[in-house]
């Protein structure tokens, strides 16, 4: 039986040191598992909007705006969905996704919920290009949670190929190479415009302190250029475009 929106996590005043910490196996998400048989999750892209949260994950709770310290978002890894969805623009560059990264000194803020840890298969398929880390997030007056969060951060091409795809050739193939993709995470490409437009409206559907803290602390790949000076010159216009009819909802905001 899944517990009501009102469930609360206890806090601390300050994190544990053994975190961030990477979850290889499916086995290792029992570490972080609740008492509850809950596991906390971190939106920091599509996952800033309930409503794609609840597309996602249909039983979650506890949908909260949390904040996480030493962690950037870049655009650098290339998402299969979208080509999938027919919104990748590879003739443009406009094909990437968020991860995070650790970096000294930021702060972002996410969202972070709680699913049921029966959920988490489904979820390391979904998710399967990432690294999975164990995360402490905060709240705004200062105190941390008790109960860790996943976190999808950064990979590199090496380590999936060897980790998740365990070597196999056929594997990544059936995941990126069907799509023309030999190369998952990189620098020189530019985010899909429809997941931008619709990461940009989930954050500022959060309020100001979401929003300005998305377009101020995401980057793109050269990890100097900020999702608002894009917006402002490269990437003007994107926020005007509707998209297609069959995706309006899932990448509405």
């Amino acid at each position: 039986m899944p517990l009501g929106e009102s469930f609360v996590l206890p806090l601390i005043p300050q994190p544990p040191e053994k975190f961030p910490f990477g979850l290889k196996e499916e086995s290792d998400f029992d570490q972080i598992v609740s008492p509850d048989g809950l596991v906390s999750i971190c939106g920091f892209g599509s996952l800033l909007s309930e409503r794609s949260a609840r597309s996602t994950f249909p039983y979650l709770i506890n949908f909260r705006m949390t904040k996480l310290s030493g962690f950037r978002r870049v655009f650098a890894h290339v998402a299969p969905i979208f080509f999938e969805h027919g919104i990748a623009k590879p003739e443009t560059k406009e094909i990437s996704s968020l991860s995070v990264e650790p970096c000294e000194g930021e702060t972002l803020v996410v969202t972070t919920f709680e699913i049921q840890r029966s959920e988490i298969p489904a979820f390391i398929e979904r998710e399967h290009e990432f690294e999975f880390l164990a995360v402490i997030p905060e709240t705004f007056n200062g105190l941390f949670y008790t109960t860790p969060a996943v976190l999808c951060a950064r990979y590199s091409d090496k380590e999936y190929f060897e980790n998740k795809c365990k070597g196999s050739k056929e594997i990544f193939f059936q995941r990126y190479g069907r799509y023309g993709i030999d190369k998952i995470w990189a620098d020189n490409i530019l985010p899909c415009r429809v997941y931008l437009r619709h990461c940009v409206l989930a954050a500022k559907n959060l309020g100001d302190l979401a929003y300005n803290n998305f377009l101020d602390h995401t980057f793109l790949g050269d990890r100097k250029t900020t999702i608002r000076e894009y917006l402002a010159t490269t990437g003007s216009g994107i926020m005007e475009e509707e998209p297609p009819e069959l995706l309006k909802y899932h990448y509405g905001g």
